[in-house]
């Protein structure tokens, strides 16, 4: 199937921009993003894009808006969406390349947004796919209160992610040749492995050179099944990555062991 990534032209683009947001967030979601948003983002400089298929059809969008953020220009990638019956074929891949290939085209050198700490593929994307680092945590970001099929009342904490689009790594990520993230045997720092599952345990914390802090395999199955199970993770790392953020410790890395996840934390790595 021939896909194309191109920048939406016209009511109709906008119109299924809209239907793919509901699809993914559900139809009371409140934060959607209208018809009119999507067209004024784009006549300021915005990015409004979608991968259509052969047919026209939309299978998938990212939408930023440009602005400044931590004193410099960007581009602010508010959202992406693939169709659900598109999953695991490389489209969000895609526009994010597309986004960068746009953004640098203009001048544009720093792209951000922010993805759920707990969601490992996006970890395992943003950090050793895509080449981008973690800027600051951020407690409660979003109402939780949105409507969001996906979100069911959690507490939303995300990471504000930065892609600096000219840096090394993420030239290398676009050419593939990033390495393979290296194994760590640094200490677990939040976490105690039982019964061939993980669970949240509060421990002291060390001020080791390297700590590795793990969240769960899959944080939506946890959610769907036990929501106070969920909430005890994201309680629990919250409480780890700002202590560690707050005394100087930058994410290097995020690892897949098995069925754990882990992010590699470094003492002063800038």
């Amino acid at each position: 199937m021939k896909i194309a990534i191109r920048e939406m032209k016209g009511h109709a683009d906008h119109a299924a921009c809209v239907r793919l947001q509901h699809e993914t967030w559900g139809h009371d979601f409140t934060e959607i993003v209208p018809p009119t948003v999507l067209l004024v983002a784009q006549e300021i400089g915005g990015l409004a894009a979608g991968a259509f298929n052969e047919s026209g059809e939309m299978l998938g969008f990212v939408f930023g808006q440009t602005g400044a953020f931590a004193g410099q220009p960007c581009n602010w990638s508010q959202m992406l969406a693939v169709r659900h019956d598109h999953r695991g074929r490389s489209l969000g891949m895609q526009l994010k390349w597309f986004q960068r290939d746009w953004a640098l085209a203009r001048g544009i050198e720093h792209v951000y947004w922010t993805y759920d700490p707990l969601v490992a593929r996006n970890a395992y994307i943003n950090l050793s796919r895509l080449g981008a680092r973690i800027h600051s945590y951020v407690r409660e970001m979003y109402p939780s209160d949105n409507g969001s099929i996906l979100h069911q009342g959690m507490s939303l904490d995300r990471f504000i992610v930065e892609w600096p689009l000219n840096s090394e790594k993420v030239r290398k990520a676009r050419d593939e040749t990033l390495p393979a993230e290296e194994t760590s045997a640094a200490l677990v720092v939040n976490s105690e492995w039982q019964s061939g599952e993980a669970s949240p345990i509060d421990a002291d914390l060390p001020t080791t050179p390297q700590v590795r802090v793990e969240i769960p395999c899959d944080i939506e199955n946890i959610l769907a099944k036990d929501a106070s199970r969920a909430t005890a993770w994201r309680q629990n790392t919250r409480r780890v990555f700002e202590h560690y953020f707050f005394i100087g410790y930058e994410i290097v890395g995020f690892q897949r062991h098995g069925e754990r996840r882990f992010y590699l934390l470094q003492s002063g790595a800038s």
